[in-house]
């Protein structure tokens, strides 16, 4: 069988929400029940094939149900859920023949592995084939923070409220975005995210709302921007702090009558998608700097979910360097496995770059670690001799480069700091090494390094005429013209 049939049982409405998505996420069939007596009667009318029970219920004590349940039904499965994380309750549950016990908070990931081995035990012992588990859940964390995170998505899968996701750079918020998608009605739809730190500021708008077949330079046919790229889907807009406050303007009028039109066009067009928005700055702040539109914001922030640095829930840790260590195994890297005085070392770094820095580390030392089993020396050593991250640590080159051009302007071109082509000079500097760089890194190929760059094709192709790079496949070289 392909999934099973999945009994949850919770009085905790939240819970029931976020694990019912889950599970259903991984291919299952999910019904709910808040009391024992609701248990009863969907064990009458739709017996599961795994049952999953909260310990203290309204009208009873879940152990003590599941007792009975395995009396009559041993080839069911009972996995037991409590927040009340005893020995006690670990050795009730086992007494009454659960096949595991969760403590709460658990992670989802965690939950989902934990049903898939329960169907597998019931089916080798019915001889039938076992289901395949879904291990692709985004979120992984038990500490009480990443709960709250869980229990805001839980309530806004099942509607289309726009979402402001908060946190330094490298703690996971696209994948909250995603999770929001692929766990709500939209997900057979597209999820198309967009960076707007990484669009340049005179692209901006034709990027979010398309643009007509001669509306600029270079426009030599229609292209759909991303709002049309998304219907009926989800819009992820991350880094909206790096916005233009002139394309904010624009924004905010499309988030109010839910209509836009193309660069250079006239129709109207419905705007039918849901917003995720991100930011690893301080909105609030930059409202009052005038960097941001308070109008905008406060359309933006209707749901805000702040997602915790790593170093804010360091109990996380050892899960998620698993949990990495895993990928990189099933990526074809050799499989490596940490010992107690290594898991307390990544414990005691502070992540400057949070999970994203977490995870290049266990890539790093699952490649280059000459030990399948690793202990606390080389985890100090990998992380003293690792790069800075650059998300979270300024490049100082890049500082340098731009206070060194700055500098130059100012002897050469005095007028050019205050003739308003200042920022417009400077990304051209930036964007030119940044765009070789990446076609490059992928051979030439535009399409593959407009996607790491988070443009489109037709994007790209633009900044390169308009840059004068020429590209043939494997190489590139600057136009003499």
């Amino acid at each position: 069988m392909t999934g099973g049939r999945i009994l949850l049982v919770d009085d905790d409405d939240a819970i029931r929400t976020v694990v019912a998505h889950a599970l259903k996420r991984a291919g299952h069939q999910v019904r709910t029940a808040a009391s024992l007596g609701e248990l009863a009667r969907e064990m009458r009318s739709h017996p599961p094939d795994v049952l999953l029970t909260d310990v203290v219920l309204p009208d009873g004590d879940g152990i003590e149900q599941a007792t009975r349940i395995v009396a009559e039904h041993p080839e069911m499965p009972v996995i037991v859920l409590s927040a009340r994380n005893t020995l006690t309750t670990a050795v009730r549950a086992n007494e009454a023949g659960a096949y595991d016990y969760l403590p709460k908070p658990f992670d989802l990931d965690t939950l989902t592995r934990t049903v898939a081995a329960a169907l597998a035990r019931r089916a080798a012992n019915a001889g039938e084939q076992a289901p395949s588990e879904d291990a692709s859940l985004p979120l992984i964390g038990r500490s009480p923070a990443m709960q709250d995170v869980y229990r805001v998505i839980a309530r806004v899968v099942s509607n289309d409220l726009t979402v402001l996701v908060s946190g330094e750079s490298g703690t996971g918020k696209e994948l909250v975005a995603r999770a929001i998608h692929d766990l709500g009605a939209r997900r057979a739809a597209p999820f198309v995210p967009i960076n707007m730190a990484a669009i340049p500021r005179d692209l901006i708008e034709a990027e979010l709302f398309g643009h007509e077949r001669g509306a600029f330079t270079g426009a030599a046919q229609r292209s759909a921007g991303r709002f049309e790229q998304a219907a009926g889907g989800t819009l992820f807009l991350d880094e909206i702090g790096d916005m233009p406050v002139e394309a904010q303007t624009r924004l905010l009028r499309v988030l109010q009558s839910g209509e836009f039109t193309t660069v250079g066009g006239a129709r109207t067009i419905r705007a039918d998608v849901r917003i995720v928005a991100a930011t690893n700055r301080d909105l609030q702040q930059a409202v009052v700097t005038g960097q941001f539109r308070e109008d905008l914001y406060y359309r933006l922030n209707v749901v805000p979910i702040a997602l915790p640095a790593l170093r804010e829930r360091r109990g996380d840790i050892a899960e998620l360097a698993r949990h990495f260590l895993d990928r990189a195994a099933e990526a074809g890297l050799p499989r490596k496995t940490l010992d107690g005085a290594a898991v307390a070392a990544l414990e005691a770094h502070d992540w400057p770059g949070n999970v994203r820095e977490l995870e290049n580390l266990m890539r790093r030392l699952a490649a280059l670690s000459r030990d399948d089993h690793m202990g606390a020396a080389e985890v100090r050593a990998t992380i003293g001799t690792a790069a800075p991250v650059a998300d979270a640590v300024p490049d100082a080159g890049i500082d340098a480069a731009v206070h060194a051009m700055i500098e130059r302007l100012a002897r050469q071109e005095p007028r050019a700091l205050d003739d308003g082509s200042l920022y417009t000079r400077v990304i051209a500097e930036v964007e030119r090494p940044l765009i070789e760089a990446m076609l490059a890194r992928h051979g030439g190929n535009q399409l593959r390094a407009a996607r790491a760059m988070g443009l489109n094709r037709n994007t790209l192709r633009k900044r390169l005429d308009m840059l004068g790079i020429e590209v043939a496949t494997g190489s590139f070289a600057a136009s003499d013209g």
